[in-house]
Order: C-alpha cells, then structure tokens, then sequence
C-alpha cells in the first residue's frame, strides 16, 4: 500500500492542541493515533510509524492517545438508547463499564467505568449522559435487569425492556470492546483505572467517527 493511502482518512476528531513541541509530523501523529485506536497494538502502531522514518517509543504514542483527551461528542438527539453495563478485567480486578448507544447510528453516546455497579451509580451516568444530549424525546431499552430499570425510573427517564432487536447496538460495541482489552496487554495492564477509560472514552471517539 502506497505511503499516501496509509495517511488517508479523516482526522478532524482529533484534537492535537496539546502538542508544544512538534518533534512528530502531525499527520503522522494522527495516523498513528487511528491506528491504535483502530485495532493496532501500541508496538505494531510502532513499527508502521517506522516505515515512515518516525522512530517513537510505546510510551510516546500511548501518551498521544491520552493526552487527546477525547470524549463522544454532545448534542445528540437520540429517539432510542440501548443502555447496559458489563464487566472487564484491568489485572486481576474487576471493573463495570457502562455504555449507551443510539441503535440508529451506533454511535456512542456516553461511556464510563466503575469499580462497581449500583443504583446510584447508574443514576450519575444518567445524568452525565443527560446533561450531554437532549434526551425528550428517547425509550432506553434495556435488558430486564432491575437497578436499571429502577435508575432510569428515579431519573424520570421512559425505557421499555428489550432483550434482542436495537439493543443488539449496545452488545457489539461490548464485543469489540472486551476483544481489545483481552488482546492489548501493553495497554491494559498495569494501568490505573482512569488511564483505561480514558482510552474506551477515545475508543467511542473513533468508533463514531468511522460509522
């Protein structure tokens, strides 16, 4: 493949206003950054910036990718949500990450991670996720599970229970997402908390920018 078709794409999601000191193109940074992003390993997206005569650390792109400080855009108008949670595995602990999805665009509206899952938790998400978008007008769908259903009840929120259908959305980006925390040792592994969300935050970013 051609140098020039690897650096194609839009890049306009990425935010590189971080940068003091411009010791990497930027367009190489940013390709750099949507390749990890995209499903590289922070050490193979190493080695494809080496066959542009870049040589960077591990270190350095896992920075670019932090330092973006990435977060799903607002100012959604979603009509359905699918909402849920599941469990992923940072070491040997366990971690809740809830997620919502609009089934009609598969973007992702609002992701989080929790070191445990309760009612009140999922209201705060809730409410993140309405200060985020305008949610008049939206029936989350969620799977029968009751501190949902009752988070979503305290928070004024219409839902209806769907088991399969448009909350199939919220699953496959679950699916993608355990894929990549069991494959990415070098980034998931002996990373604080914070660290591994703000990754899934830059996750959705790109997620959304390439459905």
């Amino acid at each position: 493949m051609p140098k020039t078709d690897r650096l194609s794409g839009c890049s306009d999601w990425i935010n590189l206003s971080f940068v003091e000191r411009e010791r990497t193109p930027r367009q190489l940074m940013e390709l750099g950054i949507r390749l990890h992003l995209a499903g590289l390993s922070i050490s193979n997206t190493v080695l494809e910036l080496e066959k542009f005569g870049v040589e960077r650390s591990r270190k350095a792109v896992h920075d670019w990718v932090h330092k973006c400080d990435l977060q799903p855009a607002d100012d959604e108008k979603p009509n359905h949500i699918a909402l849920d949670e599941t469990v992923i595995q940072l070491d040997e602990h366990r971690y809740w990450l809830y997620s919502a999805v609009d089934p009609e665009t598969n973007k992702i509206l609002h992701i989080r991670l929790y070191s445990t899952t309760t009612t009140a938790l999922t209201e705060r998400f809730l409410h993140e996720l309405t200060e985020k978008h305008d949610l008049d007008d939206a029936v989350f769908l969620v799977d029968g599970a009751k501190h949902l259903q009752t988070a979503l009840r305290q928070s004024g929120l219409r839902f209806r229970d769907e088991k399969h259908g448009n909350r199939n959305a919220v699953e496959r980006v679950f699916r993608e997402i355990k894929r990549r925390t069991s494959s990415f040792s070098n980034c998931f592994s002996h990373v604080q908390p914070s660290t591994a969300e703000s990754w899934l935050q830059a996750f959705a970013v790109w997620h959304n920018a390439t459905n």
